[in-house]
């Protein structure tokens, strides 16, 4: 788990020294701060040059490009695993950030291909697995998380690529001038002639869903999407293309298994998958959350690790209508883990805001980041690594919305908006139709709301771009909704934790995104995943496979629960007094100065936190946490920035 940066001149132009790369790297040195190199090449003449990174260096020579590398050591902690990694011949240049979890699969292949390995280093692998196979040959083999670059000097080409379902991130801008690569917005900063602009088209759509499809909110800066590569090549234009697409699986609804044989099947998918995951040279653990899927991931990773001083971290509130603590308690003493519990409260939620705005480098689009951003920060101290459970409620349509779409209607929530559409006709209409009500399962904002906030909100707009997505869909609705969300909710929440685990040197894994878990999650058939059994805890029991197989290791009672999620008690936060000073002294100015959102509204909302409803209050918080992001990167008004 490391950090990636660079950029490449075009028009024959050269750089003159290593200053703006040295500050490019050390704005994300957090992302690894084990060890950091610098790389000049030029793609014109084949040449490149190892570079010092602890001082300012002129060229040693004509270099239209820089690549820069902080390495966070997980793997062969030696200097063999230096990045960025050069073929034995010089020609290749390969820089990577993230984890192959089937790289020593290939190994002894390799080997008897010929290649003469140095290092222990999974990055190695892959860079022998381009030699062998070529760049379309490399990504049809990995299974990991990871962002790549790739300069091949005797081809003259760059290539820059994501893994399939966006765990690690990867920024571009491309221009007249230069492709530049990161894999942090903020290194973006030290570029000539670039600031931070706010992309107002893109304001629509980050109203309704607090984010921007495979987007940013910034001008000229774009978001490699998952399953996706760049290639750059002197003289022509970038190319973008796809290597994976989620749409390209169908699901099997006649086989002959069991519901039994089933879950036997995924327990063993799982147990690879975790199993898979430990390769570690340093210290591993789990961030447990007391859901489910943590849950399972905690109680393998223990089986398979076989050490008897496993350990891992949760956050916890003083709250108990917030906090899993029995249920996170319980998991730790049937395993007979260490289990570190870290409270998180409105002091430190008000003093990390801006920090964690900071290296989330968006606004803040879930409360509980910062509960993230507080575990990571503490793991630190008995960690390096943390397995978690995202992912399987995407994969295997664990929300409560995906019975509600892939059935007619949910009455209950039908009964809402009959409610609200009393004064919103158009949207209650819009209820009625299965695309549209897949589309608002994951806004965070009703409508209306959005018009009384942002003067000219344009709902087309804001649905434009998830709309072609869906639109584009095979299968049932319960496997669009599948396909929609592995594609737009999820990466959002796999940067998330990337960001704030990495803000502390942390690598955060997720088992349940294992290619083989994913492609065979389509063998299940639908009415299993969606199969409800009164009998073993009501209703609300989706990822039955999953609860059952939880069931044995903890108990009915523990499995078969209601999805509690990972709450924050934001309105206890807001009431807090230091926190109403802040929201009154700072954030309201900003939003009445901005001139971007309804102050009046807006301040009306902040003097009555109490009385709040849900919808509002999920409304206040996209303006406020908008407000901060915009203070900090379009305002530059963040002490870090002095770096």
């Amino acid at each position: 788990m490391c950090g990636i940066t660079g950029y490449i001149y075009k028009n024959n132009k050269s750089e003159k020294d290593t200053s703006r790369i040295v500050s490019m790297l050390k704005v994300q040195k957090h992302r690894g701060p084990d060890d950091t190199g610098i790389r000049a090449f030029s793609l014109s003449s084949g040449q490149s040059a190892e570079l010092k990174t602890g001082e300012i260096q002129a060229m040693p020579g004509s270099f239209e490009g820089l690549l820069g590398f902080n390495r966070l050591s997980i793997l062969d902690l030696s200097e063999n695993g230096h990045q960025p990694m050069e073929s034995p011949d010089g020609k290749v240049l390969l820089m990577l950030n993230g984890e192959i979890y089937n790289a020593f699969d290939f190994k002894e292949e390799l080997s008897q291909w010929g290649y003469k390995f140095k290092s222990t280093t999974d990055t190695e692998i892959v860079l022998a697995l381009y030699l062998r196979y070529g760049f379309d040959g490399v990504l049809q083999r990995l299974n990991g998380m990871f962002g790549i670059v790739i300069a091949d000097l005797a081809k003259k080409t760059l290539f820059i690529t994501r893994d399939r379902f966006g765990i690690k991130p990867m920024y571009y801008i491309d221009n007249n001038e230069l492709l530049a690569f990161s894999s942090e917005l903020k290194s973006f900063h030290f570029l000539d002639g670039f600031r931070f602009q706010l992309k107002k088209a893109s304001m629509d759509e980050f109203l309704m869903f607090r984010n921007n499809l495979n987007g940013t909110l910034f001008s000229g800066v774009n978001e490699l999407e998952p399953g996706h590569y760049l290639i750059h090549r002197p003289g022509k234009q970038l190319e973008k293309k796809r290597y994976f697409n989620p749409d390209s699986f169908t699901r099997q609804n006649d086989s002959g298994k069991s519901l039994a044989e089933f879950g036997e099947s995924m327990k063993d998918w799982l147990s690879k998958s975790v199993n898979g995951q430990l390769m570690s040279d340093v210290k591993l653990g789990c961030q447990l959350s007391g859901g489910v899927d943590s849950s399972l991931v905690t109680w393998l990773a223990k089986k398979y690790s076989g050490e008897d001083d496993f350990e891992s971290v949760s956050i916890t509130f003083n709250n108990h209508s917030f906090s899993e603590e029995k249920y996170i308690d319980k998991v730790a003493n049937d395993l007979g883990i260490k289990s570190h519990k870290f409270q998180l409260d409105a002091n430190y939620y008000l003093e990390n805001i801006e920090k964690a705005t900071w290296h989330l480098e968006s606004p803040i689009n879930h409360p509980n980041t910062i509960g993230i951003y507080k575990l990571s920060q503490r793991a630190k101290e008995y960690v390096t690594v943390l397995l978690s459970g995202e992912g399987a409620d995407e994969v295997f349509g664990g929300y409560e919305r995906f019975y509600g779409i892939g059935y007619p209607y949910n009455y209950r929530r039908l009964l809402g908006e009959i409610k609200k559409g009393i004064k919103n006709p158009r949207q209650f209409f819009r209820y009625f139709d299965h695309k549209n009500r897949a589309l608002m399962a994951t806004a965070y904002m009703f409508p209306h709301l959005a018009s009384n906030l942002y003067e000219g909100f344009d709902i087309d707009k804001a649905f434009l771009s998830r709309t072609q997505l869906f639109n584009s869909l095979e299968g049932s609705n319960f496997d669009k909704q599948v396909k929609y969300e592995m594609q737009a909710y999820l990466p959002d929440l796999l940067i998330r934790q990337d960001k704030m685990s990495m803000a502390h040197s942390i690598e955060n894994r997720v088992p349940f995104l294992d290619n083989q878990i994913f492609e065979n999650s389509f063998t299940i058939p639908e009415r299993l995943l969606l199969l409800r059994k009164s009998s073993e805890g009501g209703l609300n029991n989706q990822k039955y496979l999953l609860k059952k197989m939880a069931a044995d290791v903890f108990g009915n009672q523990f499995a078969f629960r209601d999805k509690m999620g990972f709450g924050i008690p934001l309105k206890d936060f807001f009431l807090q007094k230091d926190f109403a000073d802040y929201l009154n002294g700072q954030v309201l100015p900003g939003i009445q100065g901005r001139g971007l959102f309804n102050y009046q509204l807006a301040s009306k909302w902040v003097s009555n936190i109490n009385s709040l409803k849900y919808f509002e209050l999920e409304a206040l918080w996209v303006i406020i946490s908008f407000e901060i992001w915009a203070s900090i990167y379009l305002d530059l008004n963040y002490e870090n920035w002095n770096t």
